[in-house]
């Protein structure tokens, strides 16, 4: 985890953990279903997996995020407290979009794109292609 603020405020001692790079968007991801690590990771594709793997085990050790081993299967899930933080990751992006609206070419990642719409677009809602 980061360095303390050593303030004694809850609003210093949640950032101490929540500021670190990436971590908001990690949760961001296992909110929107993402289990394994390799889906967290197409979720935020420039994170390194040493820092990702970093931050699952932090966020872990500070009980927002359970590992499970399921055979020789790993899932991650919010803990209980990891999901309180549902309604803060939503406000944060209904700020940014709100307030940080620019979005540039730099900011377009098309591989992001087709993650998000795998998990968001039922399959069967889809039309066949007629050919």
């Amino acid at each position: 985890m980061g360095s303390s603020y050593h303030q004694f405020c809850p609003v210093s001692k949640a950032m101490e953990l929540l500021d670190e790079r990436w971590t908001m968007l990690v949760i961001r991801e296992l909110l929107l279903g993402s289990r394994h690590f390799n889906d967290i990771r197409r979720g935020v594709p420039k994170m390194s997996p040493s820092l990702l793997s970093k931050r699952l085990h932090d966020l872990t050790r500070a009980g927002i995020v359970e590992r499970r081993d399921e055979g020789r299967e790993v899932t991650y899930g919010l803990t209980a407290a990891g999901k309180e933080l549902q309604p803060v990751v939503e406000q944060l992006g209904a700020w940014g979009m709100r307030w940080i609206g620019k979005v540039g070419d730099e900011d377009l990642d098309p591989k992001l794109l087709m993650w998000d719409l795998h998990r968001h677009v039922d399959p069967a809602l889809v039309p066949p292609v007629v050919r």
